[in-house]
């Protein structure tokens, strides 16, 4: 994991006149690694997301540097990246059957005819654990549960074998059993396929169950970045310390010891 995946210096960005939703991050991610982007919200991380998969809308103003070394060319959208978002609803297509939805990311941008296409659609449909993957094919969105839809929604991201995986606020929106379903889930996938992973949540603890490392933000700054244990063990910050007590109550794993195992 010593290659950089991705380089980023002074990024900031702003919307019209207001306050910087990112105010100069400057962050290497490896290749290879599970990164997860912690804070509370409106701290910024969902804009760090969508400025490195180019999904920022158009009044948004960035500044600073994106470079990519290990891709070489900036980052081609659905080709060289995935991006799970919170809701599924908001990248799935209510009128197009879930093989549709994933065989397309495949034929566009693999090159794959519409039968090999749809062979990869049930393929990842069985990678992402969905019984039953040849009438899900033929399903759509709304006759799938919640966890069901988030499933769909990895597959499709993964579909045109991406080389960084961004999932954003990808299990909030769950129950608990569900969360921990997708996150193992997730790991899975990116450990299997060798993808570099950017997990963003407010929910440290569920983050360091299983990433290399943790980056905090806070008011659209990045107050500090690290490996899991060194974060949990040794906060640097004050702020980084209170996600981490708020987090030790009877229903959450010490988190200290976690990192640790």
């Amino acid at each position: 994991m010593s290659d950089i995946f991705c380089s980023l210096r002074q990024l900031s960005v702003t919307y019209g006149h207001g306050a910087a939703a990112l105010d100069r991050i400057d962050l290497d991610i490896a290749a290879g690694e599970r990164l997860a982007i912690v804070g509370e919200s409106g701290s910024g991380k969902s804009t760090f997301a969508r400025a490195l998969a180019d999904l920022l809308p158009e009044r948004a103003k960035v500044g600073g540097e994106m470079l990519w070394p290990a891709l070489g060319h900036p980052p081609r959208p659905g080709r060289d990246f995935g991006f799970i978002f919170q809701d599924p609803g908001s990248s799935l297509n209510p009128v197009l059957t879930i093989g549709e939805q994933i065989a397309e990311g495949a034929r566009r941008h693999l090159g794959l005819n519409w039968k090999q296409a749809y062979a990869r659609a049930e393929e990842l449909l069985g990678r992402v654990r969905m019984p039953q993957p040849d009438k899900v094919m033929r399903a759509f969105p709304h006759q799938l549960s919640g966890g069901q839809r988030q499933r769909v929604a990895i597959a499709a991201a993964i579909a045109a074998k991406p080389q960084l995986l961004i999932a954003d606020e990808a299990t909030s929106a769950l129950d608990v059993v569900v969360q921990a379903e997708i996150v193992r889930l997730l790991d899975g996938l990116v450990r299997e396929d060798g993808m570099t992973l950017l997990f963003i949540t407010h929910d440290i603890a569920l983050a360091s169950g299983f990433v290399d490392r943790i980056a905090v933000f806070r008011d659209a700054r990045l107050v500090e970045a690290g490996p899991v244990r060194s974060v949990l063990s040794a906060p640097q910050s004050d702020y980084t310390a209170e996600l981490i007590a708020s987090h030790r109550d009877l229903r959450t794993p010490p988190l200290i010891a976690k990192a640790a195992s």
